[in-house]
């Protein structure tokens, strides 16, 4: 990731609430509507050779019930049949059946090996699907979620090989070519991988461009590139241009080059291990620096041209070109600096610090081609000067002031595994990251789409809360901007150690959580009061408070999708679709 420009998250401060004072159960009722399924969601369960945390996280975790940003309260599931089943509410009185949008001509139940189908919506009119079992369609839908413009019809249609699920895609006009590209996730057999999983992780960028011929017209795959990884992603989109590609994951992914690239990229990589031997040897104390250099054997004191300024060296042999030269790290007594041809063909230089006492920590700034070599009275008066900072047991002074933090005081949700996670923006034509994000203990957790010409919002912890981030590919100095914050959300979530989906309203009215069975969690933004609220323990009056909801499915099957929009909840089991009317309509 060499030349890759490394970034940070700037919260807005306005957008954060110091004084939140945390969710107050309310016990107001939830409209919750139920719809029973003609035929059950095609759930597709993990295989015995299937057992990873990879493939939980990418198909057992999967969520099979997907909304169409562009159209409002517009959600889809395909069902045991193959059908492409949707539900448009416009009044939650008045609920119509799922209704059939298009049926897939696989067979699926003959594949044993196959996933989940997967929809993506691309557009407003274009949407990108897949069986399960390798194939991906390409589908020009008309406007959504009206049954008179609506209808599916397949535009492309090919097999990539082994199956996938889809996780992003787009459309996009270039040049006058309109092109849709699909992000195909895969969990693969790694024959190499003897000490991790045996799996690793693929992410195959394709491209699909419209062909425009006299008495022809068609799509065809125009592109096809493969990232490689060991973690399934959290989040993996591709810009609206088609451009670039944003994964964050808590494994890093690469660019799989092809036979001749490889080949240069191997070329370099041995050019780069190969060690060279330091040109030069530096040692150094309070007062001075001594640099050694070795010299051919018949090179005499004549052929030697070393030259000193109160900032500067240069060291030559005869008419070569200089061993060394450049800015010096601090000043010296240019008038005081001797050197001299050992014994042994070694050129030993003294130089006088100006200011006695500071170490330098490297000789020429920016020459990486001596080595410091530190002697071992130094090693030792360093390593007394840090022993304050370790010790053998966990506490050793309980009853000091301040005593160090101590580890088993932690809190079970502050606990982060994936403390590695980063995100990564990659060039589509140098398939290089351009950008890079260390995200350290902010822990992902979740996607939304805000805006549907945008690239999704992704949710990250910061210490108690979560804060909305929305990327904008289109602005390099405002590539991630921070557009909403949850309040406490952070923490809660990590004590909910049932919870499978997390979902938000697009107008971040609320955020909410689902468990595996029944139970929904809602966290409303904090709203002014109607009555005067009081509290006790600060003396002062409360102007607004944040509310926290539970609704209680009727239902026994576990919950396989969860979304969220403006007004309400989807939520998909088995055999029921359930709403629930979070914020009443303007």
């Amino acid at each position: 990731m060499a030349g890759a420009a490394h970034c940070s998250l700037q919260a807005k401060r306005l957008l954060l609430d110091p004084k939140f004072e945390g969710y107050k159960l309310s016990l107001e009722p939830l409209a919750c509507y139920q719809l029973g399924l003609d035929a059950a969601v095609a759930e597709v369960k993990l295989r015995d050779d299937q057992y990873t945390l990879d493939h939980m996280r990418a198909f057992g975790m999967y969520n099979y019930l997907h909304l169409d940003s562009w159209y409002q309260d517009n959600v889809y599931y395909v069902d045991q049949f193959g059908r492409v089943m949707n539900l448009s509410v416009t009044l939650d009185t008045a609920l119509q059946k799922p209704r059939e949008v298009f049926r897939l001509p696989t067979d699926m139940t003959a594949y044993d090996d196959r996933l989940c189908a997967s929809i993506h919506f691309s557009s407003s009119t274009w949407v990108a699907l897949s069986d399960g079992t390798g194939r991906l369609y390409l589908i020009k839908s008309g406007k959504r979620g009206n049954s008179a413009s609506e209808k599916w019809e397949i535009v492309f249609n090919e097999e990539l090989g082994s199956p996938f699920v889809i996780a992003h895609s787009v459309s996009f006009v270039k040049s006058d070519t309109h092109s849709i590209a699909v992000l195909l996730l895969r969990v693969e057999k790694d024959e190499l991988d003897t000490k991790g999983s045996g799996f690793h992780i693929t992410l195959e960028w394709v491209t699909i461009a419209e062909i425009r011929k006299e008495g022809d017209h068609r799509y065809e795959i125009c592109k096809r590139r493969v990232l490689q990884g060991k973690s399934v992603p959290h989040y993996a989109a591709i810009e609206p241009s088609g451009d670039g590609l944003m994964i964050l994951s808590y494994k890093p992914f690469k660019f799989m080059q092809d036979e001749d690239n490889k080949l240069e990229e191997n070329d370099d990589t041995k050019a780069t291990n190969e060690k060279k031997d330091p040109v030069y040897y530096w040692q150094q104390t309070e007062e001075d620096v001594t640099v050694t250099v070795h010299v051919p054997e018949d090179i005499t004191k004549d052929d030697v041209k070393v030259r000193f300024s109160h900032d500067n060296i240069r060291v030559a042999l005869k008419d070569q070109p200089p061993l060394m030269e450049g800015k010096l790290y601090s000043f010296v007594d240019h008038e005081s600096c001797t050197w001299i041809i050992r014994e042994n063909k070694s050129l030993e230089i003294s130089l006088i610090k100006k200011n006695e006492g500071p170490r330098w920590p490297e000789l020429i700034v920016g020459d990486t081609r001596g080595e410091f070599i530190m002697d071992s009275a130094q090693c030792s008066e360093i390593a007394e000067s840090l022993m304050h900072l370790t010790s053998e047991v966990m506490n050793p002074n309980p009853e000091k002031e301040n005593p160090p933090c101590n580890a088993q005081e932690l809190e079970e949700c502050d606990a982060f595994l994936e403390d590695g996670a980063s995100l990564c923006r990659f060039d589509g034509d140098t398939l290089k990251v351009t950008h890079i994000i260390h995200l350290g203990s902010n822990q992902y957790l979740f996607s939304v789409v805000v805006d549907p010409r945008e690239m999704p919002c992704f949710c990250l912890r910061h210490d108690v809360d979560a804060l909305l981030w929305q990327p904008h590919s289109d602005q390099p100095e405002n590539m991630w901007e921070h557009i909403a914050t949850f309040n406490a959300l952070g923490y809660v979530q990590a004590s909910k150690q049932d919870k499978k989906f997390m979902a938000c309203a697009p107008d971040y009215s609320y955020a909410a959580l689902c468990e595996c069975l029944r139970r929904v969690f809602i966290y409303r933004q904090p709203t002014p009061l109607s009555t005067v609220l009081y509290n006790r323990k600060e003396g002062r009056q409360v102007g607004q408070v944040a509310k926290q909801l539970v609704a209680t499915l009727e239902a026994h099957d576990p919950i396989l999708g969860f979304q969220a929009t403006s007004e309400r909840l989807f939520v998909l089991t088995t055999k029921t679709m359930f709403l629930i009317k979070v914020n009443s309509g303007n």
